[in-house]
């Protein structure tokens, strides 16, 4: 078939209007569950600090009637402490945008500024999980807090016998993980269930895996003596594959896929032995004008708390391929 001689078709029609949605869609993951599930609590200072202890190891207890009592020496409390952080970021728009009827959004500004917003909450999340040492800072130098692998050094699994050993750290913020180079191994149930035995040992109630993708695969392949609760079933039509919850004699544990965490750490935690320490919540400001421009920044002061890291373990330089 072909068209009649002198057709005016839509390849020579001038004008027609454009047909743009009015709508922008976006499927950036923006899910923060390790920031969201820590308790948010006040800080007074920049450095957020807390206490620790534990009870003694039990020993034989049996007296004599009638003797004298003498009282046992007793240890101290630990005093911990983190920096906060300041995380800000910041849009600027020229006012012209006013003027402008555009797609998807009625002002570029309140847009650009819910995106900064979200992407600044992903950097906390990365921050919070990053194995990063605690700096003070100065005038010149921004202070950082110390992430959630700084702390950990009781329930730990990690390699020794690459190029590099793996290395807890000191515990107290102050310094980071070392991280094994070469000789990395795989995720295994093994390694996960003598962490967990660790963590029960010292006292700890974990309820919640952070862990990589790549790494949730490997969990996937988990099998027991009826201690794994996953579905692998056909039904109307549905196959499904998922880790639910894990049950272990040392607790119930549930796998939290997560995107900001190095992939080569899976983080065992005890939700409740967790907290993010406030001292300037999320804020949205409009700067002084500069000119014909509108400026908004988003601001968000904080640090991490970790109330007592023997609740918690965490299993270190696993391969991530």
């Amino acid at each position: 078939m072909a068209q009649p001689t002198n057709t005016f078709d839509s390849y020579d029609a001038v004008g027609i209007r454009e047909d743009l949605q009015d709508v922008i869609y976006d499927i950036s993951p923006e899910e923060t569950p390790f920031y969201s599930a820590c308790q948010k609590v006040k800080a007074a200072n920049t450095f957020h600090e807390w206490q620790t202890d534990a009870l003694r190891a039990s020993a034989a207890n049996a007296h004599i009637e009638g003797d004298a009592t003498t009282a046992e020496a007793r240890s101290a409390t630990s005093r911990l402490g983190n920096y906060t952080q300041i995380f800000k970021n910041a849009v600027v728009v020229p006012d012209t945008d006013e003027g402008l009827k555009k797609a998807g959004r009625a002002a570029e500004i309140a847009y650009q500024t819910l995106k900064i917003a979200k992407e600044q909450k992903l950097d906390i999340e990365k921050a919070l999980f990053d194995n990063n040492a605690r700096v003070a800072g100065n005038s010149s130098t921004a202070r950082e807090l110390a992430g959630a692998p700084a702390w950990m050094i009781t329930n730990t699994d990690f390699v020794t016998g690459g190029t590099t050993d793996g290395a807890d750290p000191t515990g107290d913020g102050t310094d980071a993980r070392t991280d094994a180079v070469g000789g990395l191994t795989a995720f295994s149930q093994t390694k996960f269930d003598s962490v967990m035995q660790s963590i029960w040992e010292q006292g700890g109630k974990p309820d919640v895996c952070y862990l990589s993708a790549f790494q949730m695969n490997k969990a996937l392949a988990f099998d027991g003596n009826n201690n794994q609760r996953s579905q692998i079933s056909a039904e109307a039509g549905k196959v499904s594959n998922y880790m639910a919850v894990y049950l272990t004699p040392w607790g119930e544990i549930t796998f939290e896929p997560t995107r900001e965490n190095r992939s080569r750490d899976v983080f065992i935690m005890q939700s409740d032995m967790w907290a993010v320490g406030v001292l300037r919540p999320t804020k949205n400001v409009a700067l002084a004008k500069s000119g014909d421009n509108t400026t908004r920044q988003v601001v968000t002061e904080l640090t991490l708390v970790c109330k007592n890291e023997k609740a918690s373990g965490i299993i270190a330089d696993n391969t991530t391929s």
